[in-house]
């Protein structure tokens, strides 16, 4: 009964536990999307799988040749690609190949340096304005967390990329600098298709179709916004073989410390009956 309730416990707290941090949650409802992407199979999504580090370089890859003209990443600094994609030298050589203002010195002025492993990746504008002006008074998102501020996550972002048409349906109207693409809300966007076959060169041979390059970035942008992923499911496998270990344990010493006492067997030994007292009892 003891081992029956601790796992009758143990699932009902997984399932809570699963209600409340297990579901994706998303800024925006399926009311303000456009079409229903397709629901494809992650494989970072698995309780028991990580990050392909080589498709978050192909990524990362993908994202500075394209994505960077327009979009900025500015919640990773350079030290996080670290491990992930790239190796330490990578990662200086990339930072310097970027300039960054210094602190003003005595005078007031700030100067340019190259720069460091904890810059951030820069921002391809100087300000929202500046954006607005170069896209036609679209602004550009922030691409940091673009996977957890989209119903649909990577599902969403990867139809989005390859949803463009050649051509809008017949009778659909768009209004000037707009694109056509089903998966966007209001199937009006300012973003032009941008992946095309062939793009990029991968440095590991792999073939950049379209959908190769959009898997890849989909899955960079999923790690930018939960690069702790790999390091939690680690973490969540190890407490749960230590609590399955501990309550094995504990279940064992209550069995241990109980069973003399739950299995005991009480007599009861009444009087004998005889003797000589004044009532001749």
């Amino acid at each position: 009964m003891a081992g029956s309730a601790a796992t009758t416990v143990a699932i009902g707290s997984m399932a809570w536990y699963y209600h409340l941090y297990g579901t994706e949650l998303h800024a925006m409802t399926p009311a303000e999307e456009g079409l229903h992407p397709t629901k494809y199979p992650w494989e970072h999504v698995a309780w028991t799988k990580t990050f392909d580090h080589q498709a978050l370089r192909r990524g990362f890859q993908v994202y500075r040749e394209v994505c960077s003209s327009c979009h900025s990443l500015s919640r990773i600094p350079y030290r996080s690609l670290v491990g992930v994609t790239h190796t330490v030298d990578e990662a200086k050589a990339m930072a310097e190949e970027n300039e960054y203002d210094t602190e003003p010195n005595d005078e007031g002025e700030i100067e340019k340096r190259p720069g460091k492993l904890s810059d951030y990746l820069p921002n391809p504008y100087k300000n929202d304005e500046a954006a607005r002006a170069a896209n036609n008074g679209a602004l550009p998102p922030d691409l940091s967390l673009m996977v957890k501020a989209r119903h649909g996550g990577c599902d969403y972002i990867f139809s989005l990329l390859t949803g463009y048409p050649e051509e809008p349906p017949p009778g659909v109207k768009l209004a000037d600098g707009l694109n056509f693409n089903p998966y966007f809300p209001g199937t009006g966007i300012a973003m032009a298709r941008v992946l095309y076959n062939d793009l990029v060169e991968y440095e590991d041979g792999t073939p950049a179709s379209s959908s190769q390059m959009a898997k890849d970035v989909v899955e960079f942008l999923n790690w930018s916004a939960e690069p702790e992923m790999d390091q939690r499911k680690k973490m969540g496998m190890k407490v749960l073989v230590i609590t399955s270990l501990l309550t094995a344990l504990s279940i064992w010493v209550k069995r241990y410390k109980w069973s003399p006492i739950k299995t005991r067997k009480i007599a009861y030994s009444p009087p004998k009956m005889g003797g000589t007292g004044p009532n001749g009892h």
